[in-house]
């Protein structure tokens, strides 16, 4: 039998799987990518056998869901860990599906809560990386951490996340699945940023870009929220996320919007609902070809250039 672990390589996906494979370790072929690498399913859908095993955390399942039944149909068995937009989610006797779109919850909550909080030091650094503040200080609170313990872990969280941003590998500063594997010898965070010094090179390399977005302009403000257009520039390409998740901190009333210029020749959005209110940006982003995500935030990976006028509009029109 051969294991198949499908993750997103952000912070979320990666301590999602992390917290599962601490409690339950095992061999598998790792396929992950860029944070905006989504259809993962459809590599695994090409090799898996009947009686192989896959493990899914934190892509959407309406995204995967061909690939996804193609596996199942297969003779595969699939656990399934996410919080986008799912649709319809089958009902098959091999598939293990834990999935919760809500707005205050992250994959590595769900997995988490999956696992009794085996390893919900964990779920505290993925629920920081993907934002979810609150959730991740409630949740820290139950493992009696000292305010600067769970600063640190933030610290770690909001890096493992900025790490993700870039429309290809080589915009990142470590693939997701090095880091992953630098991870997974780490049941302790601590260690982890005390022993890797690749967690100082992406903490450098997200202070410095974000010292530069935060020197444009908007292109758009509104009473409702602000919409940016960086350069077609690497940094540019890391930043958004992390750029997005800055300005809902700093403005949680307010609605925001990161667009970049991508390989494609078209734009990647990248948008956050209001932390005040957060809903949203998944039926906008949906809207438009390629769009897709969570309530709370969302984004269009490929959004051709004659949209953008378009974009702006509904964007508006959305947080008025």
């Amino acid at each position: 039998m051969t294991r198949f672990d499908v993750f997103n390589g952000d912070a979320d996906g990666l301590c999602a799987l992390h917290q599962l494979r601490l409690v339950r370790p095992a061999e598998a072929i790792l396929v992950t990518g860029v944070k905006r690498d989504i259809a993962l399913l459809s590599r695994v859908a090409a090799a898996a056998e009947p009686g192989d095993a896959v493990t899914v955390l934190d892509v959407s399942l309406a995204v995967n869901r061909a690939a996804l039944e193609t596996l199942l149909a297969r003779g595969v068995d699939v656990a399934y860990f996410d919080h986008h937009y799912a649709g319809e989610i089958p009902h098959h006797p091999l598939l293990d599906a834990h999935i919760d779109p809500s707005p205050h919850v992250c994959t590595s909550i769900v997995v988490d809560r999956h696992l009794d909080g085996a390893h919900r030091v964990w779920a505290v650094v993925g629920a920081f990386g993907d934002n979810l503040n609150e959730p991740a200080e409630r949740l820290a609170a139950t493992l009696g951490l000292a305010p600067g313990a769970t600063t640190a872990l933030r610290a770690l969280g909001e890096n493992l996340g900025y790490n993700a941003y870039g429309d290809s590998e080589a915009d990142l500063v470590i693939p997701p699945a090095d880091l992953y594997r630098l991870l997974s010898a780490y049941a302790d965070p601590w260690r982890f940023v005390a022993d890797e010094p690749v967690l100082q090179k992406i903490d450098d390399a997200r202070k410095n870009d974000l010292a530069m977005a935060s020197d444009t302009e908007p292109a758009l403000a509104s009473a409702g929220g602000t919409l940016y257009v960086l350069p077609d520039e690497p940094w540019s390409r890391r930043v958004r996320g992390a750029f997005g998740n800055a300005l809902a901190n700093l403005h949680p009333q307010l609605a925001h919007a990161i667009v970049t210029a991508n390989a494609e020749g078209g734009y990647m959005i990248s948008v956050r609902a209001p932390l005040a209110a957060p809903h949203g940006a998944d039926a906008l982003c949906r809207a438009f070809p390629t769009g897709g995500g969570r309530a709370a935030a969302a984004g269009v990976n490929n959004l051709p250039q004659a949209e953008l006028p378009a974009f702006f509009r509904a964007f508006a029109q959305t947080y008025p």
